[in-house]
C-alpha cells in the first residue's frame, strides 16, 4: 500500500501523463510510413551458422522491403535508417516495421557465443530511436571482449513500448502483453545454445517486462537498471533461479519517482518496491553518477560491472 504522500504523487503522474499529450493533441501528428507484413520467420530453432545466415537473410529481404515502402510513401528519413538496418554486416532475427517496429538484433557470433546478454529496453524505444539501443549493445560486446570474445549481445526490442510520459508508462499493461514473446525467445536460445550463460539486462520500463517473464525462465542473472520498480515487493515474488540484481546511476531522474501501488478504477498505476530498496532482495551493483540513458555508455562504472555479471565474474564486485 503506497503511504498517502506516495499516492498523491502517482495520482499526480497519472494526470500529467494524461494532460501532457492532450496539451499537444492541438499540433498535427506525422503520419508514419507504413511497413508490409514480415516473412513469418517462425521461432528460432538452430543456432548453427548456416541456419543463422539464412535467418539473418530472411530479415534482410524484410527491411528492405520496408525501405521500399518507406521511400514510396516519401519518408526518406525512415528509408534511409532502413537501409541502414539492411546493410549485409548487420544481423537481424527478427523484424517487422509496423506499428513502432519490432526487432531483434545480434552483435558478435551467437553461433559460437559461450555469454548472450539479452537487452529488453525501456519506453520510447522504436525504429526512430533505434540507434541509442543498438549503441548500447555495441558498447556492452566491445566491453566483453568484442567479435573475439566468444560473447554475443541480442538486442530485443520485441514490443511495443511505452511512451514516457503516458499512462502506459505506469502500469504494467505493455509488459504483459510483452512478456510471452520474451519468455519465448530466451527458451528458444536456450534450446539452441544450451551450454550458453545467459544473462537478461533489463532497462527502465523494460524491468517490468524482464519481471512479468521472469517465473522459471532459464537464465543466469537478470540484471535491472534505472528500474522504476518491478511489479513485484521482492524478488521471491519473480519465482526464479536467476541472480536478480539491480544498479541505478546518481544523477538517474527515475530515483524520484514514487515506489508503490495505486489502485484506480479500471487499472493500477505504479510498480511496488524500489529495486535499490535492501527490502526488494536484489544484489545492488554500483552504477556510477549518470543519468537514465547512460548505463551502457562507452567506458562508465556501470558498463563495466554489467559486463562482468554477464561473464559471470558479478559476484566479485564490490
Amino acid at each position: 500500500m503506497a503511504s498517502r504522500p506516495r499516492r498523491t504523487l502517482l495520482a499526480a503522474l497519472v494526470a500529467a501523463s494524461v494532460a501532457l499529450p492532450l496539451s499537444g493533441a492541438a499540433r498535427p501528428a506525422a503520419v508514419p510510413a507504413p511497413a508490409p507484413a514480415p516473412s513469418v520467420l517462425g521461432p528460432l530453432t538452430s543456432a548453427t551458422p548456416a541456419a543463422l545466415e539464412e535467418r539473418y537473410a530472411a530479415a534482410r529481404d524484410g527491411i528492405r522491403a520496408a525501405a521500399r515502402t518507406a521511400a514510396g510513401h516519401g519518408d526518406a528519413r525512415r528509408a534511409g535508417a532502413l537501409r541502414s538496418m539492411a546493410a549485409p554486416d548487420r544481423r537481424f532475427l527478427v523484424f517487422d516495421g509496423r506499428d513502432g517496429g519490432r526487432t531483434v538484433e545480434v552483435f558478435g557470433d551467437l553461433a559460437r557465443a559461450e555469454r548472450i546478454a539479452v537487452l529488453v529496453p525501456g519506453s520510447d524505444t522504436g525504429l526512430d530511436t533505434y540507434g541509442r539501443f543498438r549503441t548500447g549493445a555495441e558498447a556492452l560486446l566491445r566491453e566483453l571482449g568484442g567479435a573475439s570474445g566468444r560473447a554475443a549481445v541480442v538486442a530485443w526490442m520485441g514490443y511495443k513500448t511505452p511512451g514516457t510520459v503516458s499512462t502506459d508508462a505506469l502500469t504494467t499493461g505493455r509488459a504483459e502483453d510483452a512478456a510471452p514473446g520474451l519468455r519465448a525467445f530466451v527458451d528458444g536460445l536456450r534450446g539452441t545454445r544450451p551450454a550458453a550463460r545467459i544473462t537478461l539486462l533489463c532497462h527502465s520500463y523494460g524491468s517490468v517486462v524482464c519481471a512479468r517473464a521472469a517465473p522459471g525462465l532459464p537464465v543466469a542473472d537478470i540484471v535491472l537498471y534505472g528500474s522504476p520498480g518491478t511489479g513485484a515487493d521482492h524478488v521471491r515474488h519473480l519465482r526464479t533461479r536467476a541472480l536478480v540484481w539491480a544498479g541505478r546511476g546518481a544523477g538517474d531522474w527515475i530515483a524520484g519517482v514514487p515506489h508503490g501501488r495505486l489502485p484506480l478504477p479500471c487499472v493500477t498505476a505504479g510498480f511496488g518496491t524500489d529495486p535499490m530498496d535492501a527490502k526488494f532482495g536484489a544484489r545492488r551493483f554500483d552504477a556510477g553518477a549518470g543519468g537514465h540513458s547512460d548505463y551502457l555508455a562507452p567506458g562508465s562504472v556501470p558498463l563495466k560491472n554489467i559486463a562482468r555479471i554477464v561473464a559471470g565474474k558479478g559476484t566479485s564486485l564490490a
